[in-house]
Parts: structure tokens; C-alpha cells; sequence
């Protein structure tokens, strides 16, 4: 099924293959660490070759390279990371980065008026950039955001005590946690986009683009 056929929001969640990269790699990183006695070079090999395999799974769905290679170098700096610090919950620490970065992201976008989950959508329903020019989709994309910038800091806000106190079994748990939270996360931004909308607008896939006047 492609993309556009979907539930407008429903590839933000990423299926099967979305639970699968957000839940493996941490949980097989720490396994293997614990497993193999602490072993840190056993631990960064399994997530390294994980994060291989993924991104050659993305490439063989021709997704845009940028994403490989931005999924890949998170994977590959964790590595880096728990293998320099000789710390296993020091892998983590990226992942704090990144959640902190992305709410920063998504509230700046929301305050320029540019809201990263219209910029996200539009491509995967077909309109493209169109929603910018319906003031109505672009206050429903602004309200919505700002449930990403929640869940954003909820997932940095979780990690840096488990990372802090070293409870390697719940920072292995974490990925499973946080994609529960991605599918509540898209579930409530449907909703509060539905009720922003109103109820007389065509909904997402049909921007109300207002014609240029023409010049006489």
C-alpha cells in the first residue's frame, strides 16, 4: 500500500518496520552487553550492524538518502560514544540530543508559522506545500505540533535519569515506550487537527489554495 493511500497520519507511525527500528536496537545493544559479560566491542558491533541493515532495508525501499544516512550516524555516534566512555547507558546520550534539537525544531517552525508536522504530512498526502496557503491547515498543523514538542521532551526527559543511574534494563525497554508514545502522539494530532479544522474544510488532502487575482 503506498503512502498517499494510507491514514493521513498513519505513516508518521512507520508499521511493522517503524516498531522494529525503534525498539531493536537499544534492546539488542544492551542484551548483548549483558550477555556477552559487559562486552562494549560484542555490544557497538550488534548496534552497528543493526543500524547497517536498516539503512540498507531503507535504501531497498528507495527512501531519501538523507534519512538513511541521518538514521545510520545516530546509530554509529552512539556507538562511538558508550565504546569511548566505556559506559553502555552512555549510548543513549544522542538520543537525548536529538529529542532536545527536535522540540527546539518543531517550536521554532510552529512560531514562524512553517509547522514541522504540515512540512512532514503534506509530501506523504500529495499536497506538497500547499497547506501553506490555507490558513486554516496551517493553524491546525501549529496547534498539533505542539504535541511533538511534548513528546520530544517527555523522551529526553525519560532518558537522562535511567542514563544518569545506569538501569541498563529500562533504557533497553525505552524503545518500545517511546513508539507506544509516537502512536498516542499521532492519534491525539489527528484529533486536534479534526477539531481545529473547520467543519465546513475538505480536510488535509484538499488545501484551500486562494487564487491570485488576476491582473487586468
Amino acid at each position: 500500500m503506498s503512502e498517499t493511500k494510507q491514514h493521513p497520519l498513519q505513516a508518521l507511525i512507520g508499521g511493522p518496520r517503524g516498531a522494529i527500528e525503534s525498539i531493536l536496537p537499544p534492546l539488542a545493544f544492551i542484551a548483548t552487553y549483558v550477555a556477552t559479560g559487559d562486552n562494549m566491542t560484542w555490544a557497538v558491533s550488534v548496534a552497528v550492524g543493526l543500524g547497517l541493515l536498516f539503512a540498507i532495508w531503507r535504501l531497498v525501499e528507495r527512501k531519501r538518502p538523507t534519512r538513511v544516512l541521518g538514521a545510520l550516524l545516530v546509530v554509529v555516534l552512539s556507538a562511538y560514544i558508550a565504546a569511548k566512555s566505556g559506559s553502555a547507558a552512555a549510548f543513549f546520550w544522542p538520543r537525548v540530543l536529538l529529542n532536545v534539537a527536535s522540540a527546539l525544531a518543531f517550536a521554532i517552525s510552529i512560531f514562524i508559522r512553517w509547522p514541522l508536522l504540515g512540512v512532514i504530512v503534506g509530501p506523504i498526502v500529495g499536497t506538497k506545500m500547499r497547506w501553506r496557503q490555507d490558513p486554516d491547515l496551517i493553524r491546525a498543523y501549529n496547534r498539533a505540533s505542539w504535541l511533538w514538542v511534548l513528546l520530544c521532551l517527555i523522551r529526553a526527559a525519560v532518558l537522562i535519569p535511567l542514563i544518569e543511574n545506569n538501569w541498563l534494563w529500562a533504557l533497553a525497554a525505552s524503545g518500545a515506550l517511546f513508539y507506544a508514545l509516537v502512536i498516542v502522539t499521532v492519534l491525539l494530532s489527528w484529533v486536534v487537527i479534526k477539531r481545529t479544522l473547520p467543519p465546513d474544510h475538505p480536510g488535509i488532502r484538499s488545501p484551500r489554495v486562494s487564487e491570485l487575482p488576476s491582473s487586468s
